[in-house]
């Protein structure tokens, strides 16, 4: 069931970032530079920035690093950063949706086509990915504490579409104009989010054989390697046999 598959690939990629903590903290800095040179260092006024800020907190970035990054990015040179996406296809036609944030565009085109290259892969046109991915408003908590029907009640009423208790995690979904009203239901029910933000979840899954399975998950590893990649999506249909039972 694809609902299943998303919400298992989203815990594989998720266990594969914890095992890189140094990178995502990396990326978790970059985020708040590119959300403070946008809108100024006013959490209230700045949504991206407190979106950033919480998904720092989610992720047990010392507090005293976080002060570090917003004071360097509020001040003279500090770092340019550029957004930019990528669309391609891996082996069997997986889509592979890449977004980047770089000080060096050309540098960043080339990595990521030639990640695509070596992969059996090939970058697309812009917008050839468009009806693959929807944007959607996730959400991962932690459920220690939390009683199941009381909170889907109260995320239903406030928008979710999708609300999944899956052991120790709760898995969220929603539609993107509704994701400002589950983060503020959240806060007002203190509860802090390990991850939230609009993401791109796929519209139709892809299945693929074992060697392409490992050839895809090399391309995606390689591209969450890159420093000037943020995150990477993909439509691959999630096989538990071909990761080993995870």
């Amino acid at each position: 069931m694809a609902g299943h598959s998303k919400w298992a690939n989203i815990r594989h990629r998720k266990g594969a970032q914890d095992a890189k903590r140094g990178k995502i903290f990396t990326k978790l800095i970059k985020e708040i530079t590119v959300a403070v040179k946008g809108g100024g260092v006013d959490v209230e006024s700045n949504p991206r920035l407190r979106l950033a800020l919480q998904n720092a907190r989610g992720q047990n970035m010392p507090k005293d690093t976080i002060e570090r990054a917003i004071k360097k990015a509020s001040g003279e040179g500090a770092e340019n950063y550029v957004e930019a996406t990528f669309e391609g296809y891996g082996p069997d036609g997986v889509a592979v949706f890449v977004e980047c944030a770089t000080d060096n565009n050309t540098r960043t085109v080339s990595n990521v086509r030639s990640y695509f290259n070596k992969y059996n892969g090939s970058l697309g046109k812009d917008g050839c990915l468009q009806f693959v991915f929807e944007r959607k408003g996730i959400f991962l908590l932690h459920s220690e504490g939390i009683e199941e029907d009381d909170f889907t009640l109260e995320m239903i009423d406030a928008g979710a579409e999708d609300v999944e208790f899956n052991g120790e995690h709760i898995n969220i979904s929603s539609a993107m104009e509704d994701f400002g009203s589950i983060q503020k239901k959240l806060h007002e029910m203190n509860i802090e989010p390990i991850e939230a933000g609009l993401q791109r979840v796929p519209t139709t899954m892809k299945e693929t054989n074992e060697k392409n399975f490992e050839t895809l998950m090399k391309l995606i590893d390689v591209l969450e390697e890159d420093d000037d990649v943020q995150k990477v999506y993909h439509n691959l249909e999630y096989d538990e046999a071909l990761m080993g039972g995870e």
